[in-house]
């Protein structure tokens, strides 16, 4: 029989108390709500449906998930769903993979200032990205841009970095044709670096001088604008805050990368080995060494493994994937039909066919298949939360070893 698969979740039912009243007045409600989410995620307390096969009689119970942005176990489904929507604002063109990192001394002050901090990396490499294509001496174009944010490495470690997708051209200022760029390279990096730099450290001054940043502890000092001009000094000639991937090969593998990325979060289940009163350890990507060599094991104390997890917590309401230029909210239909309308490729119709979607009173059935013998299975019985089900489900039959010898 297969050993169950270790959960953050069990990490912080086992523990989360523990940590709770050991950092009381450290905590935030917003890590608080995260812990108690994953905690309560596909158990009794959030209720959940019963469903049996058609064919056979094998009943299972599933157990509602709590769809916070923050747990492992639900974000295969919101990622779905989420490229779902995007599958049709793809372009027959190359796409490139950008990332702008904040430096690790503006990264230290930025986990007191998620909020303000985070929201200035989105705007700044958009901006960035956006001046430097509409310049006629590189792209001379309106490009468009989907940028998500991760805030973690993969030891835990606070390391924001925002990811963008980036389609390989732009329409033109004038709007009259589109603009490719080449087929290895969109825009320079030494350029993008140049003006992020100075654009993101203007826009913290300027948040500094309106009252908008706070300081703690070591960084207490940074309160006087004079002394935070001069803690930002040494980042002016800090060169790698971008960085350029090679392009994708083309819609299809843009696809598999952002269902890779966009819901993402800062550990998944999979990574975790074992976990006890002694610690959590789980596997890690040494990105200084090269070769096989760089996939690694870590152990952490359970208090510092749950620390790490929570640092990754937005605040509520900030949105980590966004877009930007072509793909703006506001105008991304009309830039879409543009775009295919410059490239040739047909429009692509959004009408739905009304005879796949179930009528209203037909029972749901569930998108996976009987595994006992592969018949449709219907949902029987819902319960609310905090209670039990009706129905019980099907015995795992009890492995039985044959001695062959």
């Amino acid at each position: 029989m297969s050993r169950p698969v270790l959960e953050v979740a069990d990490i912080f039912r086992d523990h989360g108390a523990a940590w709770r009243r050991a950092n009381v007045g450290h905590v935030s409600l917003d890590q608080m709500k995260v812990m108690s989410a994953i905690e309560r995620c596909r158990t009794a307390a959030l209720g959940g449906h019963v469903a049996r096969c058609e064919d056979c009689p094998h009943t299972v119970i599933a157990y509602n998930s709590c769809r916070n942005r923050h747990c492992p176990k639900c974000q295969g489904t919101a990622a779905k769903e989420w490229l779902a929507a995007r599958e049709a604002d793809l372009l027959p063109v190359p796409y490139f993979h950008v990332v702008f990192t904040l430096p690790a001394a503006i990264a230290d002050i930025a986990y007191q200032n998620k909020a303000v901090i985070y929201d200035i990396l989105f705007t700044t490499s958009a901006e960035t990205m956006t001046t430097i294509a509409a310049d006629p001496k590189h792209l001379g174009a309106r490009i468009g841009i989907t940028s998500v944010l991760h805030t973690w490495g993969s030891a835990l470690t606070h390391h924001p970095h925002v990811h963008m997708i980036v389609p390989g051209g732009g329409i033109s200022i004038d709007g009259t044709r589109w603009v490719p760029c080449r087929t290895d390279f969109i825009l320079p990096v030494k350029v993008l670096s140049c003006l992020f730099r100075g654009l993101f450290l203007a826009k913290l001054v300027a948040a500094h001088r309106a009252g908008r940043l706070k300081f703690f502890g070591v960084h207490a000092r940074l309160d006087n604008i004079r002394a935070f001009k001069a803690y930002l000094a040494p980042l002016r000639k800090i060169d790698g805050v971008v960085y350029a991937k090679r392009p994708f090969g083309g819609p299809r593998a843009v696809l598999a990368y952002l269902s890779r990325y966009t819901h993402r979060v800062a550990i998944s289940n999979r990574r975790l080995i074992a976990a006890d009163h002694t610690g959590v350890t789980f596997r890690w990507k040494n990105y200084r060494i090269e070769g096989p060599g760089r996939y690694q094991t870590m152990t952490l104390s359970t208090r510092e493994f749950i620390r790490r997890f929570l640092m990754h917590v937005l605040p509520g309401g900030f949105h980590r994937i966004r877009h930007y230029g072509l793909l703006a909210s506001g105008s991304r239909a009309a830039n879409i039909a543009r775009a295919r309308e410059l490239l040739a490729v047909p429009i692509r119709s959004e009408q739905q066919n009304a005879s796949e979607a179930p009528a209203a009173d037909e029972p749901r059935m569930l998108p996976r298949p009987c595994p006992c013998c592969g018949g449709r299975m219907f949902v029987i019985e819902t319960f609310a939360r905090g209670s039990e089900p009706k129905h019980r489900p099907t015995p795992t039959p009890a492995a039985i070893r044959i001695d062959t010898s």
